[in-house]
């Protein structure tokens, strides 16, 4: 049996620009980080004593006999694609520390783990960056979903990094230098919630790539974030101005299409604001799911108090990206 746990991840800066479209001609890059909630596979051999084959549990339970009788689309061409790797029946469950389309990268982070845990279930060791390659083209290519690269990446190796995409298609992942103190300063100064509306990120990143040509300057402005905020950070600059570097991007993501935001979402930041907030984003494509504020400390309790109606989830960052945690043959 094997156990793998993969994290989920917060986007800060330059969301969109991943998108093979754009990359392909402009390059892109992201400021992410991953932290300490986690998508959970567990996969064995399953024993011959069943009528079926492969038996599968997340948010439904399905049993099969043949790969082709899986509904669950990521599980089906994962388990086609170790098709002739061997003979034995396969049962796999899925677990989450936090909903399912809701901004967090959780459906990357759940492709992640699940190689992982079939590359562990056949003795093989296998990178960081061979798991990001292989969750992207299993998304993009295989179930032609309408995502970037940046969330495999991201869930693949953990930590706060700048991701760069490049144009012939490689990827390079930079860890900020930064202090344990700075880096704990910036995560106190965060406070993310979850605001009930979960979406289909695939349907929102779609309506974007529609109008890609025409945000062109809007998405190159959101790349240049990536290093203003690189040097916000590794600098000894007031650690607000990260803050107020959110807040333009919130501003200039909903501009990409009318699907990033809504009008209840419009509302939770504008409350934030009046409390406190300095900034904020939507996590994900848009639409809904968690979205982050960046609060001085002080003023905090003013701001959960006045989003009460939401579900606020302390965290920390982490840097251990996804890995094995249980072992046994």
């Amino acid at each position: 049996m094997i156990i793998t746990r993969t994290p989920f991840r917060m986007s800060f800066f330059g969301g969109g620009t991943d998108y093979p479209t754009y990359v392909a001609q402009h390059g892109g890059a992201v400021l992410s980080t991953t932290f300490d909630k986690y998508s959970y596979v567990t996969c064995r051999w399953l024993p011959p004593f069943f009528d079926h084959k492969y038996h599968v549990t997340y948010s439904k339970i399905e049993s099969a006999r043949e790969i082709d009788e899986i509904r669950h689309p990521a599980i089906k061409e994962i388990l086609l694609s170790y098709e002739n790797g061997y003979e034995q029946g396969v049962e796999i469950h899925c677990d989450a520390d936090l909903p399912a389309r809701s901004g967090l990268g959780s459906s990357s982070a759940f492709v992640v783990g699940l190689l992982q845990a079939m590359e562990g279930l056949r003795g093989r060791h296998v990178s960081n960056e061979w798991l990001a390659k292989k969750a992207i083209h299993l998304e993009q290519n295989i179930l032609k979903e309408n995502v970037g690269s940046q969330d495999q990446v991201a869930t693949s190796f953990g930590g706060l990094n700048v991701i760069n995409f490049h144009k012939n298609g490689s990827f390079s992942v930079d860890p900020l230098p930064l202090s344990e103190s700075r880096k704990k300063l910036l995560n106190s100064h965060l406070l993310l919630f979850f605001t009930g509306f979960s979406r289909f990120s695939s349907t929102v990143a779609k309506a974007q790539l529609e109008k890609m040509e025409e945000n062109k300057a809007q998405l190159a402005t959101m790349r240049a974030m990536v290093d203003q905020a690189t040097e916000i950070l590794v600098s000894d600059r007031d650690i607000r101005a990260f803050g107020e570097l959110l807040h333009n991007t919130w501003i200039l993501k909903r501009g990409l299409a009318q699907e990033v935001s809504t009008t209840e979402v419009d509302a939770i930041y504008e409350v934030a604001r009046q409390h406190g907030a300095i900034g904020g984003k939507l996590l994900g494509a848009g639409g809904g799911g968690f979205i982050i504020f960046f609060v001085e400390p002080a003023r905090q309790h003013d701001v959960v108090r006045a989003l009460s109606g939401l579900i606020r989830v302390p965290f920390k960052f982490e840097d251990e990206g996804s890995r094995i945690i249980y072992y046994r043959t």
